[in-house]
């Protein structure tokens, strides 16, 4: 169960992701800063306790129209070893001192535990809340055989991340064992996890279990909700499953 500290952050996690966001190549800004504002998103439990795991969702207002996006972040004690390039920024938290800010997509506990949603093993919990599910966000695999053999299955490694213009391609290596835990002796799979950074709103009559145009290759959706700046609620695909390209 994650612990919510109601402290200082110094610099915030929206000024880090202000100085960060431009860099990426599926940012649609222009040349002026960001403007963003919080306007979703949830919390994933680390198994071990020891990794803090936010998934933001934050509209910026900068240019002619918001843009909203999808970040996932880790925040760690120490460096993460090999994940140079993850990297977001550092921030001083008024309790835990100096944490080390990642992009979650470079971060394995993030990404197994953004895996386990879809599988319905890992219970979104609410952004501000300690111990209190987000019921708006919903996990699901696709009715197929290959969508079932991935229910059994977890995450043993990530072999490559790719930043994109459409949002950012994971090829991850998963192994089928005992309890869906990575065993050597299980079955092994590579599966793509596509993690959608420019965000769009389902349309309305798409419900919850709309796979939101993810197309029939798909192998499970995972959807959230967020406002925007006049109230309205919106939901919309945050990250898809499906086989890895050959």
């Amino acid at each position: 169960m994650a612990v919510i500290h109601h402290t200082t952050l110094k610099p915030t996690k929206l000024e880090l992701l202000t100085a960060w966001l431009p860099s990426r190549p599926w940012y649609r800004g222009a040349a002026q800063a960001p403007q963003l504002a919080r306007v979703g998103g949830f919390r994933l439990d680390d198994p071990q306790g020891e990794v803090g795991i936010e998934c933001l969702v934050v509209t910026d207002r900068s240019g002619d129209r918001p843009v909203t996006y999808f970040v996932p972040l880790t925040y760690r004690g120490a460096p993460l070893d090999g994940a140079e390039r993850g990297l977001v920024g550092t921030l001083e938290h008024g309790l835990l001192g100096r944490r080390w800010i990642y992009d979650g997509a470079h971060d394995p506990v993030l990404v197994g535990q953004l895996f386990a949603v879809f599988q319905s093993r890992a219970v979104p919990q609410a952004q501000d809340v300690t111990d209190a599910r987000d019921d708006s966000v919903h996990g699901r695999l696709a009715e197929t055989a290959a969508a079932a053999a991935v229910g059994s299955s977890a995450v043993a490694a990530a072999a490559t991340v790719v930043d994109a213009a459409h949002g950012t391609e994971l090829v991850l290596h998963t192994s089928t064992g005992a309890g869906g835990k990575a065993e050597a002796a299980g079955a092994r799979a590579t599966l793509g996890l596509r993690i959608e950074r420019v965000l769009a709103a389902l349309p309305r009559e798409g419900g919850v279990g709309s796979t939101g145009g993810a197309g029939p290759e798909c192998l499970g959706t995972l959807t959230g909700a967020w406002q925007s700046a006049d109230g309205m609620a919106h939901r919309g695909l945050l990250a898809t499953l499906h086989a890895a390209e050959r």
